[in-house]
């Protein structure tokens, strides 16, 4: 079995066919998996560690729209029939991968019906959590989003320490790093993380769950309806 929630979902005879056309890759923090507007040259399946996908034509401008961990995968333009991505996809949480090039994941798609089926389910829940993030980013409050994506990062991994700075959470939430400060303060008074240097635990995800004011959860329960059998972000159901 791999360690990915959509080539489990396939039928074993057809994720074995898929593998066999896939490189397994280690996935560093800073990696770039695609730009936007340019064309897929892989489809990934992530295995461990997480990505961030972003938008924005200028760099200083980017701000995070989603995260993908081992639920999911790069390349959805692809399974929807266009060759370019429509985001920047970058490695945020060092991981692992099983990495196929775009022609060979276009064949695939041909010859297993299941890979493309797998693949639009999944579009359907990311754009889910596209949704949510929108939503989250015009009505919610800089602590109750970042609340949100500690608890969907915290779902990505598998310890409860997640490595980052104030800095790149500013970028993620597309806010001054100043308002990330303080809403981590906010939230370790309230005794749901510990925040160090460049890291940040998890102690409370039932408070941080409270403190998302709704923004979380809607999304995860999407991907868990799609992909019961495989889906274990830890408050899907």
């Amino acid at each position: 079995m791999a360690d990915n929630i959509l080539l489990n979902a396939l039928p074993p005879a057809d994720r074995q066919s898929v593998l066999a056309s896939c490189q397994h890759v280690l996935l560093r923090p800073g990696d770039v998996l695609c730009e936007q507007g340019q064309p897929n040259e892989h489809v990934v399946f992530v295995e461990s560690g997480f990505l961030s996908v972003m938008t924005g034509e200028v760099e200083r401008e980017q701000v995070e729209i989603g995260l993908v961990g081992r639920e999911g995968m790069t390349g959805l333009s692809l399974a929807l029939g266009a060759s370019a991505s429509p985001f920047r996809i970058i490695v945020q949480a060092e991981g692992a991968g099983y990495r196929m090039t775009a022609s060979a994941f276009t064949e695939a798609c041909a010859a297993a019906p299941s890979l493309l089926s797998v693949a639009l389910r999944y579009s359907l829940a990311f754009t889910t959590q596209l949704a949510d993030t929108c939503r989250a980013n015009a009505r919610q409050t800089v602590e109750s989003r970042l609340a949100r994506w500690l608890l969907m990062a915290h779902d990505r991994v598998s310890t409860d320490e997640l490595c980052i700075t104030h800095d790149t959470l500013s970028l993620m939430l597309g806010v001054r790093r100043p308002g990330v400060t303080v809403s981590l303060h906010v939230l370790e008074g309230e005794h749901m993380i510990k925040a160090t240097r460049g890291r940040i635990r998890i102690l409370d995800r039932e408070k941080l769950a409270e403190a998302a004011k709704g923004s979380y959860g809607q999304s995860e329960r999407e991907l868990h309806r799609f992909f019961p059998a495989g889906s274990e972000a830890r408050a899907a159901a």
